[in-house]
């Protein structure tokens, strides 16, 4: 099946400048959205704390809820609506107690300003600072090893240049992705960074049919320029790309939509990582090619 025919003549690279100027803005803008907010806002994997989820009868006042809360001195808290109204998401940072005792001194604290019979506790999470930073640490290294083997196996099977590219495009796939999720105050927990290293592998698959398809236009390219044969193999795997990356956001938007809370953070990671993969894999990993060529 093909959106688009193999025949068309989109002239993509004339639009590098365009395409350089739309990723620029897109990065510095999420560059600029997570310095000024102090940096990502970490769930309770990576930041350590405490976590409590409560249910309610009916839905109550988060401003009465914070006001219990100031009774038992928990430190700083957040409190949300966690899918229903009736749902009610308590981060706190202190971690020092146990589960148990944390979530009774909760609910008791709650049991002045609302029917202690009408509030359960539905679970709660305890992370420590240093199991914390372990976990950040250990996040990074997992997405540095998958890029460390990704430039072995590129290298391996096209030119140091195409591992290059790839791991460019790759790069500003993660950073617009991280702005995204600064821009939209969304949590970076350990389940984004596996949401993060699926966007590393499906941007990556999108990069490598357009490569196959221009090394196999170069070894018969003729008279045509690097950039008229980047031009044409491009053109001559746009249908498959368009296609897999429509089937694969129909999947995301309905998980956006319709998966709940609990994976709306990780669907609207994966809903970014595929748009800009797929724009990626079309303008900038062939930019770098013609870059790296024009060098030579």
């Amino acid at each position: 099946m093909k959106i688009i025919s193999s025949d068309t003549h989109i002239d993509f690279m004339g639009k590098i400048k365009m395409a350089i100027t739309i990723s620029g803005l897109m990065i510095l803008i999420g560059l600029g959205s997570i310095v000024l907010s102090g940096g990502l806002k970490y769930g309770i994997d990576f930041a350590g704390g405490t976590l409590i989820q409560l249910k309610f009868k009916t839905p109550p006042d988060i401003e009465v809820i914070r006001d219990g809360l100031k009774s038992i001195a928990l430190g700083e808290s957040t409190i949300q609506e966690f899918g229903s109204k009736r749902d009610i998401l308590i981060r706190v940072q202190r971690s020092e107690e146990k589960l148990e005792a944390v979530g009774s001194k909760v609910r008791n604290s709650l049991s002045e300003r609302f029917n202690k019979a009408d509030i359960s506790i539905e679970r709660v999470e305890m992370v420590g600072p240093k199991v914390g930073r372990d976990l950040r640490e250990k996040a990074l290294l997992s997405i540095l090893y998958a890029i460390i083997g990704i430039v072995i196996y590129i290298s391996w099977r096209f030119e140091l240049q195409y591992a290059v590219a790839a791991i460019i495009a790759l790069v500003h796939d993660v950073l617009v992705t991280m702005g995204a999720f600064s821009i939209f105050d969304k949590e970076f927990t350990l389940v984004i960074v596996a949401a993060f290293l699926t966007i590393i592998g499906y941007s990556l698959n999108d990069t490598i049919v357009v490569f196959d398809r221009i090394r196999e236009n170069l070894r018969r390219k003729g008279k045509n320029t690097l950039t008229e044969t980047i031009n044409a193999s491009i053109n001559q795997t746009l249908s498959r790309t368009l296609l897999t990356s429509g089937t694969t956001l129909l999947v995301v938007v309905a998980l956006f939509f319709f998966g709940g809370e609990i994976i709306h953070a990780f669907s609207f990671a994966l809903l970014v990582g595929v748009l800009v993969g797929t724009y990626s894999s079309i303008f900038i990993a062939s930019v770098f090619l013609v870059y790296w060529d024009s060098r030579r």
